[in-house]
């Protein structure tokens, strides 16, 4: 491994110590706490709870998730003052806390699984077909948009494609929007610094290519380079708002395993915008368990929960 291609385990680009920095959640986890296992929510603070979340942010969150719930907001909870769950619905709902608790409370409960080259076959048909394709018939710039981007996998895995891509195909440029929801992953997503077994999936030569080691042996986390992080620009998006403040129409858009979360009325909404923002012979990437039944009639389906703008 080159010299260029390493960097100090415990810095950010700030110059913060990434190993060293205490988690308000985890150092207010070390103080003695009170047993709160048994802390539930009342039947009425449960179901507004999860009402304010399905109305905010799309999520259905049925009683079947209630256990979960719960133990991820008994840890938000502590951050307050080792409020009970009832106790912080009050704080909530009450006090008129709501605007500011509401990123911290969105934050908790968003589920944010996440791989590097998640679903092969995706990027497989992106390589293969549809690259291509646009190389014949435009020397423009390929817009891309990871539309709820996680801790940041799936854009650095687009970078990473689309980058091997322009290295054998002269003049070939991109660029990539990344949002999300959750400040929490859109920060990480940001720095860029993932445990080493969490990059196993990426091909050797794009490791060599894309990914830093640390200069200290013992350290476990890896870094994306800044010449990748630099084509993606991370920024906060709710696709529950009514417009998508994007820009320019997409040529690729990457909205996979998030309308899972959503009931039917609000997959074919949230669709529908998506396919305002994607230009006519763009494709929308679902996941692989998702489909668009009796939506969007401006899409036809290609392959592999691939659909084309038509």
């Amino acid at each position: 491994m080159c010299a260029e291609n390493r960097w100090p385990c415990c810095w950010t680009p700030q110059r913060e110590p990434v190993h060293c920095r205490i988690n308000p959640v985890n150092a207010h986890a070390r103080m003695p706490l009170p047993d709160v296992t048994e802390d539930t929510f009342s039947p009425h603070n449960f179901e507004r709870l999860t009402r304010l979340v399905g109305d905010h942010c799309g999520i259905q969150l049925p009683p079947s998730k209630r256990t979960m719930i719960e133990g991820r907001l008994r840890r938000r909870a502590r951050v307050l003052g080792n409020l009970r769950l009832d106790d912080y619905c009050r704080y909530v709902f009450t006090e008129g806390k709501i605007a500011g608790e509401l990123p911290h409370l969105i934050n908790a409960l968003t589920t944010n699984k996440t791989d590097f080259f998640r679903e092969p076959l995706h990027w497989g048909s992106l390589t293969q077909q549809i690259l291509p394709e646009f190389s014949a018939r435009s020397n423009l710039p390929i817009r891309a948009w990871s539309a709820a981007c996680s801790t940041g996998a799936e854009p650095y895995t687009l970078a990473m494609v689309l980058n091997a891509y322009a290295a054998s195909h002269a003049g070939f440029q991109y660029g990539i929007l990344a949002t999300d929801i959750d400040t929490d992953v859109l920060e990480t997503a940001r720095r860029g610094i993932y445990p080493r077994d969490m990059v196993s999936p990426v091909p050797e030569a794009m490791r060599a290519a894309h990914i830093m080691e640390p200069q200290d042996p013992a350290c476990k986390d890896v870094r994306i380079n800044p010449d990748l992080r630099a084509t993606i620009g991370f920024a906060q998006l709710n696709l529950m708002d009514s417009h998508y403040p994007v820009g320019a129409p997409m040529d690729l858009i990457f909205c996979r395993n998030v309308l899972i979360y959503f009931n039917k009325a609000t997959q074919q909404k949230v669709v529908s915008r998506l396919v305002d923002n994607l230009k006519p012979g763009g494709y929308l990437f679902l996941g692989h368990s998702e489909g668009i039944a009796g939506g969007d009639n401006r899409l036809t389906l290609c392959t592999n929960t691939i659909y084309r703008r038509n």
